[in-house]
């Protein structure tokens, strides 16, 4: 089972990525663009994700994703529940993420291609 924790400790080791506590909720951002949010309860997160590929995603295992809320569909976003995330398909999920929020160069510096 992943936690915020297993994602804080990530999110230290990624170049500009920092954490903000929004309306009681824990959010990890680049600058002003938030790339993982968890709910008040902490028991799901949502992540920054391709919205072309979101669906493909979701029908694969619909039981650790599902869509945001309606208001939040035009985002690229998708979001999951904690207790069925493993930790190194977090980690893969948050790097994805990061990565789509940061500059380019900074992403191949630290992921490489």
């Amino acid at each position: 089972m992943a936690t915020v924790d297993d994602v804080r400790a990530l999110a230290r080791t990624l170049p500009r990525s920092s954490e903000h506590l929004i309306r009681d909720r824990v959010k990890f951002r680049v600058g002003q663009i938030v790339y993982v949010a968890f709910s008040r309860d902490e028991t799901t997160m949502g992540l920054a994700y391709p919205k072309e590929q979101r669906d493909a995603l979701i029908a694969g295992e619909p039981d650790l994703f599902f869509l945001p809320e309606a208001s939040d569909l035009r985002y690229n976003w998708v979001c999951c529940h904690l207790a069925r995330l493993d930790r190194d398909y977090l980690e893969e999920l948050v790097t994805e993420a990061w990565r789509m929020v940061v500059p380019k160069f900074l992403a191949r510096q630290r992921l490489g291609s």
